[in-house]
């Protein structure tokens, strides 16, 4: 019953997400809101809701090591995961613009994060300081899109659909209505039972928070852009992943917790401080000898990306089984002790 719960509340979570991104842009056309604005906001917030919620519950639940293994686990999932398996289907071309500099932008939040996690536990002020980083970062997108009179190179063509009503954005009030309330009702309902599933599974195979919050449930958060990206790479459209990716990984790092943290306090676990930070930055780091170069991220790569990612999911697990990376996870601890 247990992983029923946890099923249904990620579905949740993915379904009144997407209610609330369309709801929430479709209001905005109406109120004649410029694109940039809704693409730069609404639609960048609320692609980042699941993960938001999730954690914001796990910090409030008393699980912080599931509400930031949720963030770093999804960017590390996003990365060697969601760029993995589209790669493997057809080469993801990397040659696009802003791509370098998003690349970047998402290395340098991660080297910040990470300073800010060694300065832990992870605060208000650390909190006001990454979000303050997201409002700049989206100040400097709005003078690039207007510089280059195209919002779409910055928002990207699927925002774009979006918010032009060509992937199914509503018009009628009563449906806008409809989805808002669906997505403002039901994405706590669905954090709720995700955190609270997650923790009973986690409690039951005695294993930690922090790792369930690491696979799990950030897996589970990662669904949407895993869709996108397998569906943009049947389509020969794989190119558009890399920079839904970016954007993910920036505002999970940036808003979902600079948010969590100025809401509650989120002590970092030492497993994170030793391992699992690092994972996140050399996955980042991986991807820029594909972006500076402009070169495709083959089906061979794709390979090597899953492969990193099911050896970290092992790495992960095997000190709660007593597996051979036990060792090093213990000796890290005990290091930063």
């Amino acid at each position: 019953m247990t992983y029923l719960l946890l099923c249904v509340g990620i579905v949740l979570l993915l379904i009144c997400g997407d209610a609330l991104v369309r709801g929430a842009v479709a209001l905005s056309v109406k109120l004649g809101i410029p694109t940039l604005v809704i693409g730069l906001t609404i639609v960048a917030f609320g692609t980042s809701a699941p993960e938001l919620v999730v954690s914001l519950r796990a910090a409030l639940a008393g699980a912080p090591g599931m509400a930031i293994g949720n963030v770093v686990g999804s960017n590390i999932a996003n990365i060697l995961l969601v760029l993995g398996l589209p790669a493997i289907i057809i080469a993801t071309d990397t040659e696009q613009d802003f791509v370098v500099r998003n690349t970047v932008y998402v290395i340098l939040a991660s080297l910040i994060f990470i300073a800010l996690c060694f300065a832990g536990p992870l605060s208000f002020w650390h909190g006001a300081l990454l979000f303050a980083l997201l409002v700049g970062f989206l100040l400097e997108q709005a003078r690039r899109a207007e510089q280059h009179k195209d919002a779409a190179t910055v928002l990207g063509e699927e925002a774009m659909e979006l918010i032009d009503g060509d992937a199914g954005a509503p018009k009628s009030n009563i449906v806008i209505f409809g989805l808002l309330l669906a997505g403002l009702v039901g994405l706590p309902i669905a954090a709720s039972l995700t955190v609270d599933s997650a923790s009973e599974i986690a409690r039951r195979f005695h294993v930690s928070d922090e790792v369930i919050g690491l696979t799990l449930v950030a897996l589970g958060t990662s669904l949407p852009e895993l869709a996108t990206t397998l569906t943009a790479a049947i389509r020969g459209q794989a190119a558009l992943a890399i920079g839904n990716v970016l954007g993910s990984n920036l505002f999970n790092l940036l808003a979902v917790m600079g948010v969590t943290t100025m809401v509650a306090p989120v002590p970092v676990p030492a497993s994170f401080l030793g391992v699992d930070l690092w994972i996140m930055l050399a996955a980042s780091v991986l991807l820029l000898p594909f972006v500076i170069r402009g070169a495709q991220i083959t089906r061979l790569s794709g390979v090597g990306f899953l492969a990193a990612y099911l050896a970290y999911v092992y790495f992960v697990y095997a000190p709660q089984t007593g597996g051979a990376a036990a060792n090093v996870i213990e000796a890290t601890g005990v290091m930063l002790k």
